[in-house]
Order: C-alpha cells, then structure tokens, then sequence
C-alpha cells in the first residue's frame, strides 16, 4: 500500500492516542514511512511490507505477545497493536527493544474494524494527486487529521469534522479532556444516537444549517448523572452546499478572538474536505480502471495487477450484487455503496492482499487464495461467508465466486465464472446467499439455455406447450401434475400429495398428459427432455 511521506508510527500515535492507542513499550520514530496494515493470522504465512503495523487481533498473554514480538523483527515491522489492557512486564520491553518493534494496545471497546478504517484512511492520504505535498493553509492538502489539530490548537480545545451524517472523518488529539460522550464518539466513529437525539430536540442542527456562525450547544448528558461540558459547532460550506461541521468541546465559552478563528477555520476545512472528497473520487476512479483492466484478463492484467500492490499469486474474482433492487434508485445505490465498503474493510481484516473496486451495479473483488482450486474456493467461500454472517440477514447482499486463476491472464474466466454464479444467485433459483460456480453450475446452464432461446426467437412448441394449451381451455392441471411427476420420479403417493389430490385421481391425470402431450413416459430420453422444457419455462 503506497504511503504519504508524512505517515510514521509517530503520526498514527500522535492522531489515534491515548483515545484509541497507547503505546506500552518501544519508542517509536517520528520519522519512517509506515508500509501498511497486516492482521496477524497463526494459520497463515502473511507477506509483510515494510515497517507494517500488525494487528494482533487474536493474540493474548504475556509469552505469545514476547513470542511475535520477536517474530516481527525479523520482518522489519513497525508496530504491534494488541487488545488492552495489557501490565508493563519486563519480558515484553525486552522483546520490544530486541526486535525493535513497539507494543501498542488498543482501548477496550474500539473495535478492530474500526481501527482497520482510520487507519486506512490516515495511511492513503495524499496517494492521489500531482508529486510532492500541497498545501492550504499551512497544512498537507486533505489531510482532516491534521486540519484538526491545527484547529484545536488555535481553539485549546479537542476537534472533531463530521460529515452531513455526523460521522467522524477526523478527529484531533486531547480527545481524553473531553466527556463520556465525546470518547463514546470517537470509538464509535459516528455520534451516539442518544446525544443526537438531544440535540436534535434542542434544535441545534436546524441553527447550524442556517447560521455562519459558531453555535453555542449547552452541556447534554445521555445518560443521568454523566458529566459533560460545552460544545461550539460551526457549519462547514462550500457555496450553498452543507458538507459537513466542526466541533468543539469547550469548558469555557470562547473568546471573540477565538470564535472569529473558528468561524474562518470552518472555510479552510471546507476546501480541505473538497481536496478530500476529491483525491477520495479520484483514487476510486483509479482503482475502479485498473480492476476493471485486470478483470479482462488481457495483457496489460498482469501491470494493473503491480499498479494494484498485489502479490502475484493465484487469486479468484468475487462479485457482490443487490437482491431485490426494487425501490429508491438512490436508496439502492447507498446500500449498494455502503455494502461495497464494509466487503473493503472486512478484506482489510481477513485478506490485506486485495483488491475490490465498483463497477456498474456489481462490487468485483479480487482476492489471493491458495493454488489449489479446491482449496481456493473454500478459502474464497469462507472469507465471503463470514463477512455475510456479520452483514446479517437484513443485508440483500449477494455474493458469487469464480474460478481460481492461476495467473493475470485467467482472471477474465474467474470475472465470468462469477458473474454467471451471481446472476443465478439474483434470478431467485436458490436460496444460498454465497456460491460459486461449481455450486450452481446446472442452474447457470439452465438460465443461458433461456437465453439462447430468447435470441434464436424459438416459438412455443411441443409436448409442454399441448399440455400449457389443454390446461388453459378446460382448466386443468396437466403441467402441473407433469411437473409434480417428474420431480418424484414417477413415484405416484408421494407425487399425488405434494399436488393434495388422491392417487387415483393422479394416475388418471398421468395418463391423461401422456395422451394430450403425445408423448412416452417409460422413454428416459422424453422424460429428460420434458424436465429441460419445464426448467426453461
């Protein structure tokens, strides 16, 4: 993952802690680009950039901690976060100051997602855009988290910049000399929804949007007895449009000076987020032309792939659609994006080596798996399966998985593997939610052979269509006692029941669609044949 010059192990500290991170042994350097995020897994040989930041998501106890500590010096690793709290012991500074790499835990209640995020954010800024680092203001071109201190530093007081959502998309440090909300805040990377149910009662969203001003909000407590402290808000613009506000936690009321800095502040920010949300478009632009060239699998795959920063390995292609897409075509494409970047962030997690980027209606995924193809594909399923389990039912998420490709150029026959196994899982014939094309392999032929018969404009016809025109004139069931036949495989008592109707009565109906279709039942090839046309109807 290609890094911004100013983003060291110092930074990361510097804007995550002590709210999120507090560093336990090591003495980072301010200076070192860090290389990446990695998430540790025991059961996988992980490739890791230099000076990387490890996740220790699953890593407890004094020994095992020492034990990778070691192990990651000899990959040149930056840092290893841990889960908190964790005690100063002797044996971890030694092992800290053995490999080199700094022993950092996370607060209790962030979450590794969470973290996976900011720090992804943080890491890309400034990847995309001309060579060397703009400025405005003073400060690195869309870079929030500096635009933050910089502002809480001319207001002695922490900072957070909030979109029109009141997500958190930066946020300044002394975040600790703030109340139970403000933390609450910054772990949950958006605005718990019992403050801003205060705040919408007091109106003070409504007072922002109209007012250039700084607004002025009373100390708000969620929960009785909890202590909190001031806040002064200012809307952040550009012309007419709302982007976003900036916050303050204040305990003493702002001085005039000081509250003309916060509203000029407020402009600076605004052509920050611009800068942002447009090195943000730009880089998804970028990312979206070179999975799409890698996805043909063409010769210019394998360069896209070195563009990408992935390994080359065998990889296979996922592609997550929308089920039931019906409704608010806005509403649709929100879903479809938010679902989009939690799939990014859950392969952040598990599998740091991919790449995922929208297209059209479809989020393609290009994902390391092993070599094996058997393997591959379970690998594939897991990773797609656990990130299902945790969108949870409600998500009308999708996914299918193609073929393994064992090299740039079979990833073009991986794309269509998956988008033939995903049109099957839309088109309702199943209820899995995760398949690949193995899975669902009858069912795809069966969908294209419809197709086929659709281009060719083949006319209705045969022994199916008798029976379609029987039924239709005396109000029978013919087709439906075919079907019901066939798919018990002639046996009468359990077919006759599936359509509740007595098993004479159901022998006589059989007799009746062997006469009226013109057909042989005991030929094995007639019944094949039927089965298919029942299929494509």
């Amino acid at each position: 993952m290609p890094t911004s010059p100013r983003t060291s192990l110092g930074r990361v500290l510097d804007d995550f802690g002590p709210t999120l991170l507090d560093l336990v042994h090591g003495r980072p350097q301010p200076a070192g680009d860090i290389g990446g995020v990695v998430i540790h897994d025991p059961r996988d040989e992980a490739a890791y950039p230099s000076h990387a930041i490890v996740l220790g998501v699953a890593v407890y106890g004094l020994r095992e901690i020492a034990g990778l500590l070691r192990d990651l010096g000899a990959h040149g690793a930056a840092a290893l976060v841990v889960r908190g709290p964790v005690e100063r012991d002797e044996s971890l500074a030694e092992a800290s100051a053995a490999s080199g790499v700094a022993l950092i835990t996370l607060t209790p209640g962030a979450s590794w997602s969470q973290l996976t995020a900011l720090l992804r954010m943080l890491l890309t800024e400034g990847d995309v855009g001309e060579a060397g680092v703009q400025t405005l203001g003073g400060v690195p071109s869309g870079d929030l988290f500096a635009v933050a201190n910089a502002v809480a530093t001319l207001l002695d007081a922490p900072i957070t910049i909030e979109d029109r959502r009141s997500r958190i998309l930066a946020f300044s440090g002394r975040q600790d000399e703030a109340d139970q909300a403000r933390v609450a805040t910054i772990l949950a990377r958006r605005v718990p929804d019992g403050y801003l149910r205060i705040l919408e009662g007091r109106g003070v969203f409504g007072e922002l949007y109209r007012s250039d001003r700084p607004v002025h909000i009373a100390p708000a407590a969620v929960d009785e007895g909890e202590a909190a402290i001031p806040r002064v808000a200012v809307a952040v613009r550009a012309g007419d449009e709302f982007l976003g506000s900036v916050w303050a936690a204040v305990r003493e009321p702002l001085t005039p000076d000081r509250e003309q800095a916060f509203q000029d502040a407020a402009k600076l920010v605004a052509l920050h987020l611009l800068r942002h949300r447009a090195g943000a478009d730009a880089q998804n632009r970028l990312r979206a032309d070179l999975v799409s060239t890698v996805l043909e699998g063409g010769a210019g795959a394998a360069d896209a792939l070195d563009r990408l920063g992935l390994v080359r390995e065998p990889t296979v292609v996922m592609a997550l659609g929308l089920s039931g897409q019906s409704g608010d075509h806005a509403q649709v494409a929100a879903e479809r994006e938010r679902l989009t970047s939690a799939l990014g962030i859950h392969l952040d997690a598990v599998q740091p080596r991919s790449a995922l980027a929208l297209l059209g209606d479809v989020a393609y995924a290009i994902v390391p798996v092993p070599a094996d193809p058997a393997a591959g594909r379970e690998r594939a399923a897991q990773i797609a399966g656990n990130f299902m389990d945790r969108a949870g039912q409600r998500a009308r998420a999708v996914i299918g998985i193609g073929s393994v490709a064992g090299e740039p150029s079979a990833l073009g026959r991986s794309r269509t593997s998956a988008d033939r196994t995903l049109r099957v899982l839309l088109s309702g014939r199943t209820h899995r939610r995760v398949a690949s094309i193995d899975d669902v392999y009858i069912d795809s032929l069966l969908l294209e052979l419809r197709d086929l018969v659709a281009v060719h404009g083949d006319e209705p016809a045969g022994p199916v269509s008798r029976l379609t025109a029987y039924d239709a004139r005396h109000g029978s069931h013919l087709v439906e006692t075919l079907r019901a036949w066939l798919d018990a495989f002639g046996d009468i008592p359990a077919a006759s029941a599936h359509v509740f109707v007595h098993p004479n009565t159901f022998r006589y109906r059989i007799r009746r669609v062997a006469e009226v279709a013109e057909v042989d039942l005991q030929d094995p090839s007639v019944r094949f044949a039927l089965m298919l046309r029942l299929s494509l109807a």
